[in-house]
């Protein structure tokens, strides 16, 4: 778009990329375009030239792919095919390759098992694929999977099984995060949509909708950089971090934390046990407070509203969420670090169960047990804080390579 002059370098921002609304091509520099559809969605294209003659390759939608992302694409294409390579054939030799589902899994298995310590879960997390999912497409390829698949895997144990049935769906979503990771497949995870197909499970009290905790990294770098308000960026983050509930963190008052101790005591009447509670801070947890000590001013409160006398609205999350477009809870992030809790570490049940303030419902335990594990929950809360800080930009780099959206020649 545009007349004629200079070319383009880095004409684009993303924000004109969100912005754009006009159908149209919009030219960043050297070959690599932005589409606007009449439909309003938006893909990234670049035009090359590919042994003396023009290519238009797709790199996958804007929704999927940042700009960023796209010009690190386009940068390798357009040297593939200066080198005298196609890229065009490359991208088809290497889907030709694309792996099972029970390949994949084998693979993440491979992959994962060294950081798991308990070697129990290392043979029960292959175990239950190998029994529940594989026989229902485990010979099928990981980009040809899609929900119904894994509503005919989950349905005959989710009602009989309903514990069982969780891992399950956990364990296949990982496998196909993995698989989009490397560049396998596009587009969502087939887990994401299942739940809609599937009943009440029985002894459901309170289920809020959660993020699997393999997506919570890339959650936790979109927030830092969407468009909310800078107080309900580090209030939601600081929610996920600490695995606290939202009334809990939204009331957080500065008397509350100790800075020498790195601690934050929420008191009995915030809670809903109705008990004290000690939070170890993280050191990203305590970057988030210094930061919101500057903006909170003379506000008793952490995070206050437009009011400095009031905590912000409860709707805060429910509203960074809903610009986000993603559809969970606050609330769910704390079943995401269960999840986290009891797939990727060797961290007993009670010192995650302590982590989320729940009550031992056993009282001949609960008699016994008198501390609240402060210690052994820090080191359990600091990894839990890097995990969410320091996956995403290798996660979301590999992400971004493996968003293709093919466009044939023309």
């Amino acid at each position: 778009m545009g007349g004629r002059g200079k070319h383009p370098d880095k004409a684009l921002t993303s924000v004109q990329v969100r912005a754009l609304k006009v159908p149209g091509r919009y030219a960043d520099g050297n070959g690599l375009y932005l589409v606007v559809e009449p439909s309003g969605s938006k893909r990234w294209l670049l035009r090359t030239v590919v042994e003396s003659r023009r290519r238009d390759i797709g790199l996958g939608g804007a929704s999927l792919v940042t700009l960023a992302e796209a010009r690190e694409k386009a940068h390798a294409y357009r040297k593939l095919a200066r080198d005298g390579g196609d890229p065009l054939a490359e991208r088809r030799k290497a889907r030709a390759t694309v792996p099972t589902f029970a390949e994949a899994a084998e693979q993440v298995h491979a992959e994962h098992k060294a950081s798991w310590e308990n070697p129990k879960h290392v043979q029960q997390w292959i175990r239950t694929l190998e029994t529940y999912a594989n026989p229902h497409f485990g010979t099928r390829r990981v980009d040809q999977i899609a929900t119904p698949d894994v509503l005919r895997a989950l349905a005959p144990i989710w009602l009989t099984k309903p514990e069982t049935a969780r891992r399950v769906r956990q364990r296949i979503g990982t496998v196909l995060n993995w698989a989009k990771a490397a560049g396998h497949r596009s587009g969502e995870n087939p887990v994401d949509g299942v739940a809609k197909g599937l009943p009440k499970q029985g002894g459901e009290v309170e289920h809020h909708a959660a993020l699997p905790y393999a997506e919570v990294p890339s959650f936790v770098a979109r927030l830092r950089s969407s468009d909310s308000g800078e107080v309900a960026r580090l209030a939601f983050e600081f929610l996920i971090l600490t695995a606290l509930r939202t009334s809990e963190v939204l009331g957080a008052r500065w008397q509350e934390i100790d800075e020498a101790e790195k601690v934050w005591t929420v008191p009995a009447d915030r809670m809903k046990k109705r008990r004290v509670h000690r939070v170890p801070l993280s050191p990203r947890a305590s970057e988030i407070l210094d930061r919101a000590k500057l903006l909170a001013g003379d506000s008793p409160f952490i995070f206050p509203g437009r009011s400095p006398a009031k905590p912000m609205s409860n709707m805060v999350f429910s509203m960074a969420l809903r610009r986000m477009n993603v559809p969970v809870t606050a609330h769910g992030f704390r079943s995401s670090f269960r999840d986290w809790a009891a797939e990727e570490t060797r961290y007993p049940r009670e010192v995650a169960e302590a982590a989320l303030a729940h009550v031992v419902e056993n009282r001949v335990e609960a008699a016994y047990r008198r501390g609240d594990l402060l210690e052994k929950r820090r080191e359990l809360m600091e990894a839990w804080a890097t995990f969410c800080g320091t996956v995403p930009t290798e996660r979301q780099s590999a992400e971004g390579a493996a968003s293709d959206v093919p466009i044939e020649e023309g």
